[in-house]
């Protein structure tokens, strides 16, 4: 599916000490709720995109490398890799913070790797129900054992030792898979594996999802569930200077040339609004409330003509990127319905015809606008 982005340009504004001015808003709209941001127990897509901002894990995506490739995050560098893929070994880097929260007392707390090895333990956890516990179900060497005596007790055990999960030191932490594994570092860059203060979940409880407490650039200020969702820049946030390469496409070049060299974060405040509905985000867009959406296939029809902006729009700041997004749609069929269910031979054949006379194509240029 074609999707459409649509935002408005802003001239740079000039600060005398931190990157992040707290005068630079970035006005956003998503168009489903999120689902807390306690990533070890959602797959929620927004709260990930907020989560991103807030918590970090060891590794991250270079999102302008074609193809994506892995770049250090909180590790200094890249894993060691020893037994061909079996064994990995980080180390975090000293003199990262997390955010300032009642949890800590009033103390500074610097991220360590016991806190890797505690989001793990989460995910293992069988009554959090993580839905990412699959990435690494059966892969953590002596994992299965503390699952298992935690299925048998009601309580995971967090200071039982795991022989695959060792703080080596304060900053070292090495993981032990069961077998080799070369694409494991591939999940330790998403956000449900960042490093999380076992503090917080202690002080929070079940609440933890409204209260994330992370070493991102950015901390939750306010949050109005199904509502408004509204970050400030983290001022415990060690920043980074602004160095991705693109692909040589005309969006990437555009990025490229206005951000690079420059000490990030810049904004000081992301606002981000639930707005579900395309035609009130398009038109909270043309007012100004919003800097930056995308509109599908049938919200575009009234931003393009002949596939560019129209001349109005340009006059107003409003610029436009064209991106391709894969999709995939699952047409799932009641298999307990009287006229349809079933697994006699008609009724197999009964709903292949009903998916073959689906026109595919008819829905591209009707549902997609080609």
């Amino acid at each position: 599916m074609t999707i459409l982005a649509l935002a408005m340009s802003s001239g740079q504004t000039a600060w005398a000490k931190s990157s992040a001015h707290p005068d630079k808003v970035l006005n956003l709209a998503f168009e489903a709720p999120d689902d807390g941001f306690d990533m070890v127990k959602t797959y929620n897509f927004y709260s990930g995109s907020v989560a991103e901002a807030i918590f970090e894990p060891l590794l991250r995506y270079d999102y302008l490398a074609r193809p994506a490739i892995l770049a250090p995050n909180t590790a200094e560098s890249l894993p060691k890799v020893e037994q061909d893929g079996k064994v990995y070994t980080f180390k975090v880097k000293p003199g990262i913070y997390f955010s300032d929260d009642p949890a800590f007392q009033g103390k500074k707390r610097e991220l360590v790797a016991r806190d890797y090895i505690y989001s793990m333990q989460r995910i293992m956890d069988p009554k959090n129900h993580s839905p990412s516990f699959s990435f690494i179900e059966g892969k953590i060497l002596g994992a299965d054992q503390v699952i298992q005596q935690a299925k048998k007790t009601g309580k995971f055990n967090y200071d039982a030792p795991i022989a695959g999960l060792k703080a080596l030191d304060k900053y070292t932490l090495q993981i032990t898979l069961t077998r080799s594994d070369l694409n494991f570092p591939y999940i330790l860059a998403y956000v449900a594996f960042a490093g999380t203060a076992r503090e917080v979940i202690e002080h929070y409880g079940d609440r933890v999802g409204q209260h994330p407490v992370g070493t991102g650039a950015y901390q939750l200020h306010k949050y109005v569930p199904r509502s408004r969702i509204e970050l400030t820049a983290n001022p415990n946030y060690r920043g980074f200077v602004w160095n991705f390469k693109g692909d040589g496409s005309e969006w990437d070049q555009r990025i490229v040339k206005a951000m690079q060299g420059k000490q990030m974060p810049q904004i000081g405040k992301v606002k981000i609004s639930i707005i579900e509905e395309e035609q009130s985000r398009w038109l909270a867009l043309k007012s100004g409330q919003l800097d930056y959406d995308k509109l599908t296939a049938s919200g575009a029809e009234q931003a393009l003509e002949n596939k560019q902006l129209k001349s109005e729009y340009k006059k107003k700041g409003i610029l436009h990127y064209p991106n391709k997004e894969p999709e995939i749609t699952y047409t799932i069929m009641n298999m307990r319905d009287p006229v349809i269910g079933g697994n006699s031979l008609e009724k197999v054949a009964l709903r292949r015809a009903i998916a073959l006379s689906y026109n595919q194509k008819e829905a591209i240029q009707q549902l997609y606008k080609g």
